[in-house]
């Protein structure tokens, strides 16, 4: 048997297995007199059938399968001695000459390699790392949600200034049918929340969509209108009122302080603002990193250059998965998959350059915080340690959330490695002028 790789270029190679007569021989023989006993051919009792007519009725389907065992494992060994860094698996050549009864067996295989590339994580660039701060508007309008939510519902027979709504806007052409309340205030223009003065439960006050709101972005959460369409969306809405509400204010004080953090956490207006301001500070901080990293993704992906067997692996698309691509579908696939692949790729380098790798530690410690930060959340501020690894161990012994870990920590270690070796400039914005900045608004 021969083995060999030919080059076409640097991401593309075919691997030629020349098979012939004495890679096999012993094997087919093998078969075919534990065949003998069990052959039945006419004129011939069972079991006395000579082996000619034997090999005649069974020796090529039975040459066939010890001919494809052999060459599947000196494919697989082949490729593992030779340690090939592939991309998807070895595609067989089709050969509308092949055959198998020729003394040399000749089989092809394109394969599809990593590409060689250089990873500048240092390259100049004009990426931002912004720090979001809260605003005296942002605090003060939390502060007044604390004391709505807080607060004392008092039913109103009819709609006054200042009154919460809840009811349902409908506009069947567009299929928004969304039950929600809503304060009079949040609308744009007064005017439109004139028009619901005077109004009572039952009633219909139809609305435009167009600058409803002072951020338009307030469409997806009311009426639950796509991102895509919040500035373009120009129709009618109706809002059918079900229950009018003015809300008397909760009092700011030891009681309601203790009730949000705990007792004693809190102790004045002057530390509430500042505990808004700091958790607030920390979800903000979050959102930038997010945004830092797929900043400095596009930027990689856009400044790193390199070949894919791109052909080959739209030939792979069609191969793999349940349903069996056509051509079509494969180009189709290929065109949304290919960004991911590249970053795959620049993500191992990074890795690699940089000598980082996953502990099953790193894995616990991450799992660990998130689990201590979810029960937080949910009031628990103070498990015990033999608590938190309790679940710690559950949630690790789930493969699938293993692997979902795994992926986020790697996020993790590459969101510092990138804050360190990409230097981005950073600037200090609102919560509003981040938002602005991220959609490009």
């Amino acid at each position: 048997m021969d083995i060999k790789r030919v080059a076409l270029d640097a991401v593309n190679e075919t691997i030629v297995i020349t098979v012939v007569h004495m890679d096999y021989k012993g094997q087919v023989q093998k078969r075919i007199n534990e065949k003998m006993p069990l052959a039945t051919v006419k004129g011939f009792r069972k079991g006395a059938v000579p082996k000619d007519l034997v090999a005649k009725q069974y020796g090529k389907a039975i040459k066939v399968e010890e001919v494809t065992k052999v060459v599947d494992l000196a494919l697989e060994r082949f490729l593992q001695s030779e340690r090939l860094n592939l991309l998807g698996t070895p595609l067989p050549k089709v050969n509308e000459a092949f055959a198998w009864d020729e003394e040399e067996l000749v089989f092809e295989y394109e394969i599809g390699l990593v590409p060689d590339f250089v990873l500048d994580l240092e390259a100049k660039n004009d990426i931002v790392k912004y720090m979001v701060t809260a605003d005296d508007k942002l605090i003060d309008g939390q502060v007044e949600r604390i004391q709505k939510q807080f607060g004392t519902a008092v039913p109103q027979e009819a709609v006054v200034a200042g009154a919460d709504l809840t009811g349902t806007f409908t506009n069947e052409e567009k299929g928004i049918n969304n039950a929600t309340t809503i304060s009079l205030d949040l609308f744009k223009d007064k005017a439109t929340a004139d028009k619901f003065i005077g109004k009572k439960v039952g009633d219909v006050v139809t609305v435009n969509t167009k600058d409803l709101f002072e951020d338009a972005h307030q469409l997806m959460e009311f009426l639950k209108v796509d991102h895509d369409e919040v500035h373009t969306l120009e129709v009618d809405v109706d809002f059918t009122i079900e229950e009018i509400n003015t809300t008397e204010l909760a009092e700011l004080n030891q009681e309601l302080f203790d009730k949000l953090f705990g007792e004693g956490a809190v102790a004045s207006i002057d530390e509430l603002k500042a505990k808004i301001k700091e958790d607030a500070e920390t979800q903000f901080a979050t959102q930038a990193d997010q945004k830092l990293l797929g900043d400095v993704t596009e930027f990689l992906i856009e400044s790193t250059k390199f070949d894919l067997p791109t052909e080959f692996l739209k030939k792979w698309l069609q191969t793999v998965g349940e349903k069996k691509l056509s051509p079509e579908e494969a180009e189709v696939e290929y065109a949304r998959s290919e960004k991911g692949l590249r970053f795959q790729l620049i993500e191992g380098r990074a890795m690699a350059q940089s000598d980082i790798k996953i502990t099953f530690e790193d894995l616990k410690a991450f799992t660990t915080k998130n689990i201590r930060t979810q029960m937080a959340q949910y009031g628990q501020t103070n498990p015990t340690d033999e608590e938190v690894q309790g679940i710690v161990a559950r949630v690790l012994s789930n493969q699938d959330e293993v692997k979902k870990l795994s992926d986020q920590v790697v996020a993790e270690k590459l969101l510092e490695l990138f804050k360190e070796k990409a230097n981005p400039t950073t600037k200090e914005v609102t919560y509003d002028e981040f938002i602005a900045m991220s959609y490009g608004e």
